[in-house]
This record gives C-alpha cells, structure tokens and sequence, in this order.
C-alpha cells in the first residue's frame, strides 16, 4: 500500500480548506494510505477526517520515520522540502514558483496562485496532477470530500455553554489580523437586532482578542443573550462547539471555515477585493454563505464597515427560515 503526505503546517483555515485533497485522492485511490503533516495547533481538524490515516507534527517528526512514498507540499516550505530530499521521498510534488522546489522536487506544477480566479481548495487539488487526478470539482461539491463525521456531544463542558432552546450563533470577530474584520460596532448592532428570546450569542477568540472587544465595545458583552467565552477553549473544544452550536459569523478565518466543513450555517463577510474576496476564501460548505463589500471606503481603501447589520440580520434570519 502507497502512502502519500499531504505537508500543510500553517493555519486553520489554510488546513481546512486542504482537507478536501485527501477524500479526493481516496475517490480515486481508495487503496492508498493518506498521511498528514501539519502541527500540533491544528491536530485536532485533521484528525477528524475520515480521510485522513496519519498525522504528523512536523516538529516533532522526521520525515525518514513516516516512510511516505510520495510528499505533497500544499504549503511549501524550504526546510521540509529539503528533509523529503534527504529522506529519499519518491515522489516529491510542488509548486514551480518556489526556487528551492527545482532541486529539492522531482514533478512541478505550474500554480500561481496570486491572480488565479480558482477558490483554494480547487487550487490545492492542481498539485494531484501528477498522480494522474486531473478532475476538477465544483465547490458545492467539495464539501463532500472533508470526511467529517457527526458525533453525539459528550463533552461537559461544551454541553454546559450551549442553549438547546434557542438558536446559538457564534461571533468570530476577531482574526488575528489575518483577515479583514467587520467592525466590533457592527456586531454590537446586529446583536441588539437579534432577538432575545430566539438566539443564544457565543463571542469566541484568544483572550487577548475579548478584552480588545470589552475595551472597545463593552456594551456588546452587557446585553443578556450574548455570552463571552473568549479564551475560555482549547482548538479541540473550540471544535466541538462549533460542531455543536447552529451557527457562526465571522470574516475568513479559521473557525468560519471550521463552521463550513461541520456543516453548520455559515456567514463569512468579506471584501470584493481580489486575493481576498470570497471567490478565493470563501467557507465551503452545505449551509455556507457570504456578503461581500461592495463599496470601497474612504480614500478607495476597502472596508467591510459597508455591510451593514441590518443586511446581515436579514442573511441570517433568511437563511434559518425565521
């Protein structure tokens, strides 16, 4: 039996959005045993694919002990194309527009992906070109290849959080500066727009990122439906709640995307800006949406303060059927 390694060791979204490659080489391949190489920060997403054989933590791991018979690099990377050289990895596939690749790779494929009109997931799957998987998918199809399974809730602590009598909608409104963010004024906005009586509120983040929320806009974590539990997860809880709760809102970071691939409603806000615009970032999912800017803002900097809550608030309300 082939192994293959799928190398990805950056952030959420970034491992997300790469998920689909491996149930994509098991449609074709059904045989071959698929291996992961990413980091212990984003162990708990991969391992929840039923797609996925093998994880790696690429700090902890040398690429001689995984034996793979082929390397992918999704995410390239000089020192890991350099220890698949030396670990002797039969085939080691990457993209042409790194330097390093043309001696350190044995098949190059041509993927520029800065001005590409393709989502990242469907460029992620250029790179199975050389394993002969040359079938493009849609993106309403995609999702099928994540390989996340349903399980009952047997977490206490995530079950203690969550309101099963009303609607619970996640607030992501934070990025780490990773992504454009919707403006923590217009969540408090929509907040008050929602009602009470039908929607639980959970505002999840880094613990640094709740006080910026609570220095900024304290009002929004005064109002009785909506809960702060801001550094209160681990990734692998922060998981288990999405997968768990109805809903989440929040720019193109990592848990939007997470949200999408459990399947939940998911509403990403983003720029009509290219490279950032949901036609390259967008979550992928069965119940995943998105409102782009239409309108650039001051000086022709783009913004998302142009969507406003009330368009947000009628996405939402349209979507559930409420």
């Amino acid at each position: 039996m082939s192994k293959i390694l799928i190398s990805r060791t950056d952030s959420l979204g970034d491992v997300i959005l790469t998920l689909p490659m491996a149930g994509v080489i098991k449609k074709f391949r059904p045989e071959t045993k698929i291996a992961f190489l990413g980091t212990s920060y984003t162990q708990p997403l991969i391992e929840k694919s039923a797609y996925v054989d093998e994880f790696y933590d690429w700090h902890e791991t040398g690429l001689e002990s995984i034996r793979a018979d082929t390397i992918i690099h999704v995410f390239p990377q000089r020192k890991i194309a350099m220890s698949a050289k030396k670990a002797k990895t039969g085939l080691r596939i990457g993209t042409s527009h790194r330097l390093y690749h043309w001696w350190t790779c044995n098949r190059l494929v041509n993927l520029g992906r800065k001005n590409s009109s393709l989502h990242e997931a469907q460029l992620n799957l250029k790179l199975l070109k050389p394993l002969g998987i040359e079938q493009d998918f849609s993106l309403e199809a995609l999702h099928r290849f994540y390989g996340w399974e349903e399980g009952p809730l047997e977490n206490e602590k995530i079950a203690s959080i969550l309101n099963k009598k009303k609607f619970t909608l996640i607030f992501h409104m934070k990025s780490k500066g990773s992504a454009m963010e919707w403006p923590l004024h217009c969540y408090l906005e929509l907040a008050e727009q929602l009602p009470e009586e039908t929607f639980q509120i959970l505002a999840t983040g880094r613990s640094e990122e709740g006080k910026e929320i609570a220095d900024v806009c304290p009002k929004i974590f005064q109002l009785d439906h909506v809960q702060d539990i801001t550094g209160r997860l681990t990734v692998a809880e922060l998981v288990l709640l999405i997968q768990h709760a109805d809903g989440l809102l929040g720019c193109s970071t990592g848990p939007l995307h997470i949200a999408a691939a459990a399947g939940i409603f998911a509403l990403g806000l983003y720029p009509s800006e290219r490279p950032m615009h949901a036609g390259r970032w967008g979550p992928i999912g069965k119940k995943a949406h998105f409102i782009e800017a239409r309108i650039s803002g001051r000086r022709g900097k783009p913004t998302l303060e142009d969507i406003s809550a009330s368009n947000v608030k009628e996405t939402v309300l349209s979507c559930l059927g409420l």
